[in-house]
């Protein structure tokens, strides 16, 4: 098999960048020629994007039928929070958290600060900000009775080496924004107003490419290079395979969340020759097309040989194990890169489906049982959560999976229980 050539790599690359310097340095650094300087309309067009417009002050509602952050198009950057209840919290002391949190992701989604934000200013700039809750079995569990929309425990996959610390916790918030700065202001506002009721077990940062660097629409590459998520769960068929109906009272409108972090392991990938990463994933790299077409979305032709007679896509590829005769094993895709300080690297992989065991465990079991790609990705976290629906203004998510009444004009969703509250009620402006 061609192994690939690091040397002539390295010596093309450097006579194509001394070839282009000249154009690089004119268009990604600006030189120092006596020109126009930082602050003139060229430079705003180039910060800004195609339109010339700042994309800041977009913003996504976070009230409605569904909540956002799950068909929303994907932002650039992703924050997910694992959180655990304090030993000897029960529903009620969750209510209280999740009308106050809520109320924050409200006020900071339409780009204004949280009740007491000190530093309102970090909340202006929203660019697309979405916060999306779900709850953790061991809460569904807890309730009296019992709450019951249909989420299940994922089953045990051979090939996961999975590690606590990445684990089921009781609540997930799913923070994504366009701005990063955007994104740790939110983040901050949420756990601090989280402290007095749980604990933080994780924190999943994750990332795609800023926006405008490709044209809206583009599927997201991996960081092995791969196109990841061509094959996605299309608008029509989200209120079959995307949202709960009739599972529970409260629950229409909800879905289920499944979180995979899986770690790459970049340095043998490295090693590996291009015709053996494509004949791996069963797709070119250069334009996610199968090796059976010329272009991303053509159908793979798994029948199809080559000269010897041998299948063009290996069976047991990765876009062949990921294929079924049965249309129901999809789900919505919005995975999002990650790297460590230690020089790791991976996936958090987030599925949202009306079903977690009939369309997300099948396609992960034959993932299990054989894939090439195996050989290099490996899941070290695993959480499953019931995602409510949103909630209409002035209400909270999830209060009607808590048992708690609905809002009246004696109980505006604006007080609730704050930081360093036991009792009291936390009113607009106090600090």
């Amino acid at each position: 098999m061609t192994r690939f050539d690091r040397r002539r790599l390295l010596a093309t690359g450097a006579a194509a960048i001394g070839g282009t310097a000249v154009g690089w340095g004119s268009r990604g650094v600006r030189e120092d020629t006596g020109g126009p300087r930082s602050g003139t309309s060229a430079d705003v067009m180039e910060a800004s994007g195609p339109t010339g417009r700042p994309t800041g002050a977009e913003t996504v509602d976070f009230h409605g039928v569904h909540q956002a952050g799950i068909t929303t198009p994907a932002q650039a950057h992703l924050s997910l929070v694992g959180l655990d209840l304090l030993e000897g919290l029960g529903t009620e002391h969750l209510g209280r958290m999740m009308r106050l949190l809520s109320d924050d992701a409200a006020r900071l989604s339409s780009g204004s600060g949280a009740l007491a934000d000190t530093e309102p200013e970090l909340a202006a700039e929203p660019s697309r900000l979405t916060v999306t809750f779900g709850f953790g079995p061991r809460v569904l569990r807890m309730l009296q009775p019992a709450y019951d929309p249909g989420l299940v425990d994922l089953p045990a996959f051979s090939r996961d080496e999975l590690d606590p610390a990445w684990g089921q916790t009781d609540v997930v918030v799913q923070v994504c924004s366009d701005d990063p700065v955007t994104l740790a202001h939110a983040r901050r506002m949420l756990l601090k107003d989280a402290a007095p009721f749980a604990t933080t077990r994780w924190v999943q940062e994750g990332f795609r490419r800023a926006r405008g660097t490709e044209a809206e629409g583009t599927t997201m590459r991996n960081l092995m290079g791969q196109v990841d998520g061509t094959v996605n769960l299309p608008a029509a068929d989200h209120g079959r395979l995307l949202w709960s109906t009739g599972a529970a009272s409260g629950f229409d409108g909800g879905t289920f969340l499944v979180v995979r972090r899986i770690a790459m392991d970049m340095t043998d990938w490295d090693r590996t020759d291009r015709v053996a990463r494509e004949f791996t994933v069963g797709r070119r790299l250069s334009d996610g097309a199968p090796l059976t077409g010329s272009a991303e979305h053509d159908e793979p032709d798994f029948a199809a040989t080559d000269a010897t007679g041998f299948p063009v896509i290996d069976p047991a590829s990765h876009v062949a194990r990921m294929r079924s005769a049965d249309t129901d094993q999809r789900f919505l895709r919005r995975a999002y890169n990650y790297t460590t300080p230690d020089g790791g690297a991976g996936l958090v992989f987030l599925a949202f489906a009306a079903d977690v065991e009939k369309q997300f465990v099948p396609v992960q079991q034959r993932m299990d049982e054989l894939d090439l790609l195996n050989e290099w990705v490996t899941t070290i976290g695993s959480a499953v959560y019931a995602v409510p629906p949103a909630c209409a203004e002035g209400d909270f998510v999830g209060r009607e999976m808590l048992g708690w009444a609905p809002p009246t004009a004696t109980t505006p969703a604006d007080t609730a229980v704050g930081s360093g509250a036991d009792t009291g009620q936390r009113e607009e402006g106090d600090a």
